[in-house]
C-alpha cells in the first residue's frame, strides 16, 4: 500500500510540475507559428548541445543524435506507468508518420543514470520501437541535457530495504526538434498518437 501511495503521489507531483513548467518555458522557432498549438511564455530558450552515452556505450553528441527530425522524451526505465504510456504513444506517432512517408527519430533520454545502464536502456527502447534511440550517461551529462531542455527530475529517497525500487519525479513533455532549427515544439502527455503525428507532420511540411 505504501508503494501504491508513493506512485500516486509521484504522478500527482508530475502533473503539478508540468503545469509550472508550461508557464515558465519559452518556445523558439517562430517560422512554424501556423503549426504551434502550445502557449508558452517567459524563461529561456529550450534545447541546446549535450553529450550522452548511447545503447552501445559510445559517447555521442546532440549533433550526432539529432541528425533528423526527432521526438525527445526524458524518463526512466523503472517508471511504473507514465513513461511506458508516453513512449508507446511516441512510437505510435512515429509509425503513423512513417506510413505517410515521413521519418522521425524517437529518442529516450534516461534521467536515472544510476540504474539505467546502456544495456538496460537498449532492452527498454527495443521493446518500444525498433528505431527508438536510448541515451544515458553520467549524472553530470544527464543533468546538462535536462537543463538544456528545461526539464525537471528528482529521485525519491528509497524505503529501507528497497534501495533499488525508488521512484523519480520528472517532467513528462515530448520535444520535437528539427535539423537546422533545433527545438520547435513540445507535446503534452494527454495528446494521442494520431494527434501527435498530425501536429508533427505540419512542422515537417513547413520545414
Amino acid at each position: 500500500m505504501t508503494r501504491i501511495l508513493a506512485i500516486a503521489a509521484g504522478v500527482a507531483l508530475i502533473a503539478v510540475l508540468g503545469g509550472i513548467y508550461l508557464i515558465t518555458a519559452q518556445s523558439s522557432g517562430g517560422d512554424f507559428a501556423q503549426c504551434r498549438s502550445t502557449a508558452v511564455a517567459g524563461g529561456g530558450d529550450i534545447g541546446g548541445d549535450f553529450t550522452l552515452v548511447d545503447e552501445t556505450g559510445q559517447t555521442v553528441t546532440s549533433a550526432e543524435v539529432l541528425d533528423q527530425p526527432a521526438l525527445i522524451y526524458f524518463g526512466y526505465t523503472f517508471c511504473p506507468d507514465v513513461c511506458p504510456l508516453d513512449l508507446v504513444r511516441n512510437a505510435e506517432a512515429t509509425e503513423i508518420l512513417e506510413e505517410r512517408g515521413m521519418i522521425v527519430k524517437p529518442v529516450f533520454i534516461s534521467i536515472d543514470p544510476q540504474r539505467d545502464t546502456p544495456e538496460v536502456v537498449a532492452e527498454y527502447t527495443d521493446a518500444m520501437h525498433p528505431r527508438m534511440l536510448g541515451l544515458t550517461g553520467s549524472p553530470e551529462q544527464v543533468k546538462a541535457a535536462s537543463q538544456a531542455y528545461r526539464t525537471f527530475y528528482k529521485a525519491h529517497e528509497p524505503a529501507e530495504g528497497e534501495e533499488e525500487y525508488y521512484l523519480v519525479d520528472h517532467s513528462t513533455f515530448t520535444y520535437l526538434t528539427l535539423p537546422g532549427h533545433g527545438f520547435v515544439e513540445f507535446f503534452r502527455r494527454d495528446l494521442g498518437g494520431e494527434q501527435m503525428a498530425d501536429k508533427v507532420a505540419c512542422f515537417l511540411d513547413a520545414s
